[in-house]
């Protein structure tokens, strides 16, 4: 949505524009900005509950559209442009909407994510363009700032989330990579951008030096993310959405456009405000999770002090997992981004539906950064059809876990690894987990006996308590569904 406000923008943008402080003078034209606005504030709110999510969705692309109008009228523009731009962006978004799997959704956000940045981009430059070659036109200095602040987090946005996008797809490491000197090197190009665009700020636009920051500006966004290790994805893509606004909010100040203005600070504030939630449920700081490496590969003594272990593992057969849940009071479900990369949703939907016929209480403990990004396992769930009121937080679920019969943990990993509670050494310590080693039974379905993300191993795998059931996901379930269904 962002990205779609911003090409129109641009699109009305090259006929040859006014002066930016000579815009937004109707004053009809602010006040459909304001009523817009409004409109976002009221779609953030309803889209913070599944009851009403709908209704924000509607109101806030409502709001986008009249942010939109307002901005095409206030000049003069070429409706072929603007036609073209509507049938190619409508074209590909609704091929996305209908090729892309909901478990391919974390990529589609990064890559929306990178849309808004590389929007931004376009749009400044294209201003300082027009300053470049209008030499008796003076730019002044807090326009300069808005715009080198505009394509640089955009190119930083842009090439960050393709990075990300690559990481989530697998065509991409997922653990960090990581080289001699990173930061050092990281630092030294920050220095350079910040150096040339003071020194265009001080002596006038220069084309070579304009394009060098871009280039050093979309290589940074690259050096930041590549140390990001897939655990750690939710915190990336919160950043980075509240990047793209931040960009956007700048464009906003190069333009003139107040509706860009509010609608930018909207998203970066809401963007800095999840990534801080998301830190706070991995018990990290933002700077650990940028530049701590977390999930490298760990080799040798340091491996067994990060949690490393030896011991025996109980596997379990699918007629003993099904004879174990049909007979318990209690279940409880923990999914994670092993569920989703096997599409296993609707088999878990289909075996709470079981176990619930039976007269077993059917719950789901969802962790704030299971899967790869805010709330990938409850649009997960929602697909499958699972009611909203079954599904409970790490902080509701964990006191019900000592009265629970079985935990079913379904692909998740180190949001379940106890170690992060009792191995002062792991890099996991401190994080709040769901603590499924406190119920009474644990069935771990799994491919292998594999680390998650953080590259540690799981202590829960050789809990007295913990029956492994190995294999996809999908395959497993579907296979303790048929048991259920032959339980007596």
């Amino acid at each position: 949505m962002m990205s779609l406000a911003h090409i129109f923008i641009f699109v009305a943008d090259v006929q040859p524009p006014p002066h930016a402080e000579g815009r937004g003078a109707l004053p009809f034209i602010e006040l459909a900005y304001l009523l817009a606005a409004v409109l976002f504030i009221y779609g953030l709110k309803w889209l913070a509950s599944p009851t009403t999510a709908r209704r924000g969705n509607f109101t806030s692309s409502l709001g986008m559209l009249i942010a939109v109008l307002a901005t095409l009228f206030l000049q003069k523009f070429d409706y072929r442009l603007i036609l073209l731009g509507i049938v190619i962006g409508a074209g590909v978004g609704a091929w996305m909407a209908r090729a892309v799997k909901m478990t391919s959704m974390p990529q589609m956000v990064g890559l929306l994510n990178g849309f808004g940045g590389g929007a931004s981009l376009l749009v400044a430059a294209a201003e300082w363009y027009r300053y470049y070659h209008a030499p008796d036109l003076t730019i002044r200095v807090d326009t300069a700032i808005s715009v080198y602040a505009s394509t640089l987090i955009g190119a930083v946005t842009l090439s960050g989330s393709i990075v990300a996008a690559g990481k989530l797809q697998e065509f991409i490491s997922g653990r960090p990579i990581l080289f001699k000197g990173q930061h050092i090197v990281n630092a030294i190009i920050a220095l350079g951008i910040l150096g040339g665009s003071v020194y265009m700020i001080a002596t006038g636009p220069d084309l070579n030096v304009f394009i060098a920051l871009n280039v050093l500006a979309l290589l940074l966004g690259i050096l930041i993310t590549i140390p990001i290790g897939g655990a750690d994805m939710p915190v990336i893509v919160c950043l980075l959405n509240s990047y793209s606004g931040i960009a956007a909010s700048a464009t906003g100040f190069v333009i003139g456009n107040h509706g860009l203005i509010i609608t930018g600070a909207l998203v970066g504030a809401s963007g800095i405000i999840l990534t801080q939630i998301m830190c706070k449920a991995m018990n990290r700081s933002l700077a650990n999770v940028l530049f701590g490496g977390v999930g490298a590969t760990v080799a040798g003594p340091a491996g067994a002090a990060a949690g490393a272990k030896t011991g025996t593992v109980r596997e379990i057969t699918a007629e003993d997992s099904a004879a174990l849940m049909a007979y318990a009071q209690v279940v409880v479900v923990v999914p994670g981004y092993g569920m989703a990369v096997a599409q296993a949703q609707h088999q878990v939907r289909e075996l709470a539906d079981l176990l619930e016929k039976r007269g077993v209480d059917v719950k789901f403990g969802i962790h704030p950064v299971a899967g790869r990004m805010p709330g990938h396992m409850n649009v997960l769930l929602a697909e499958a059809n699972v009611a909203y009121d079954k599904l409970s937080d790490m902080d509701a679920i964990n006191p019900q876990l000592e009265r629970t019969d079985v935990v079913l943990v379904v692909g998740a990993n180190d949001v379940v690894n106890p170690a992060a509670r009792t191995n002062a050494s792991s890099p996991l310590y401190g994080m709040p987990i769901i603590e499924v080693d406190k119920a009474k039974n644990v069935i771990f379905m799994k491919r292998s006996l594999n680390p998650g993300f953080a590259g540690v191993d799981n202590e829960l795998f050789y809990n007295e308590k913990t029956h492994m059931l190995f294999g996809d996901a999908k395959a497993s379930l579907t296979k303790v569904v048929a048991e259920v269904k032959q339980v007596g």
